[in-house]
């Protein structure tokens, strides 16, 4: 049986990533009414537009969603107070230790993932007593860990730590990669750069084509010296923040210009290097569709390579 798919209650294993102020209900909503688990985001830190969207999420699907809680953007206990009391029945947890969050959410019903980047990290998190890990590689758009360790890599090392289950992410954007996830060790997959490109995605189209006319290094990680280390698309701006090294405090201040005025010079366009695999915009049930359609076609081949004990 699949442990995350039992926890999600979904049709199929596929999770859309919590980017912020981009996984709000529109796109999440698509995504679990294409059968995958859409996921509000609150690193935005806009607390009441976010239960807003949670709420919003209850009219526009019945479908099961999660909520993601970012630990370290959280200023107060108001989201989590919120969350225990929302009806919600699966978080995520990134950004910090979910020690101190573990307990309430657990005590409210709530099962519970936590993001890691590290095998030391998801030792830790099950010693906290999460119910599930989000395997974060260096592949993956966003904030990262400055210690690059790839999904290939990372997913089988934390497999071989603990017994818990395993949601992959970073560097997977159809079946192929689901299948590879499955067969390190995972039982679901994430995908960020895929569903910001989505046709429900509510980010500028700049942005979206910016990601498909992306090339396998289009991409630069980023600040690696200080945090956040991030890794976002190749632009005139980011471009010079890699030659400098450092990220300026400013950088973030016009985000909002980039993902929803199309200024892709604004500030840095979080994507991971499945831009390099993405080559057009798409519906979410789409994408789903064909992930799981691909899934189905490879991991088929191999267990007929499996059982003919041959390899092709």
């Amino acid at each position: 049986m699949n442990r995350v798919l039992a926890h999600l209650g979904t049709k199929y294993p596929i999770i859309q990533a919590p980017m912020g102020w981009i996984a709000r209900s529109q796109l999440a909503s698509a995504v679990c009414e294409a059968g995958g688990l859409g996921v509000i985001e609150t690193s935005s830190g806009e607390t009441e537009a976010c239960k807003a969207e949670i709420e919003k999420m209850k009219e526009l699907t019945d479908k099961p969603f999660g909520v993601n809680l970012p630990i370290l953007f959280l200023k107060d206990r108001a989201m989590l107070d919120y969350v225990c009391n929302s009806g919600i029945k699966f978080v995520t947890t990134s950004a910090g230790s979910p020690a101190k969050f573990v307990g309430p959410l657990k005590e409210a019903g709530i099962t519970v993932y936590h993001a890691v980047p590290t095998v030391e990290a998801a030792v830790k998190c099950a010693e906290a007593g999460v119910d599930g890990l989000v395997v974060e590689g260096a592949e993956g758009g966003g904030f990262k860990n400055p210690e690059e360790v790839s999904t290939l890599v990372l997913l089988q090392a934390v497999r071989r730590a603990v017994d818990l289950p395993l949601v992959a992410a970073g560097g997977i954007c159809d079946g192929k990669g689901m299948a590879a996830a499955f067969a390190l060790g995972a039982e679901a997959v994430q995908m960020g750069t895929r569903f910001v490109s989505a046709a429900e995605s509510p980010v500028h189209e700049n942005y979206k084509n910016a990601i498909v006319n992306a090339g396998t290094t289009g991409t630069y990680v980023l600040n690696k010296k200080a945090s956040p280390c991030i890794r976002a698309l190749k632009t005139e701006k980011t471009a010079k923040i890699y030659e400098e090294g450092l990220m300026p405090p400013d950088t973030f201040a016009r985000i909002l210009d980039l993902y929803f005025g199309g200024d892709m010079e604004a500030s840095v366009g979080l994507a991971g290097q499945t831009s390099g695999l993405i080559d057009g915009v798409k519906p979410a049930r789409e994408i789903i569709e064909e992930t799981v359609s691909e899934f189905f076609e490879i991991t088929g081949r191999l267990g007929q390579c499996a059982s003919a004990r041959a390899f092709g």
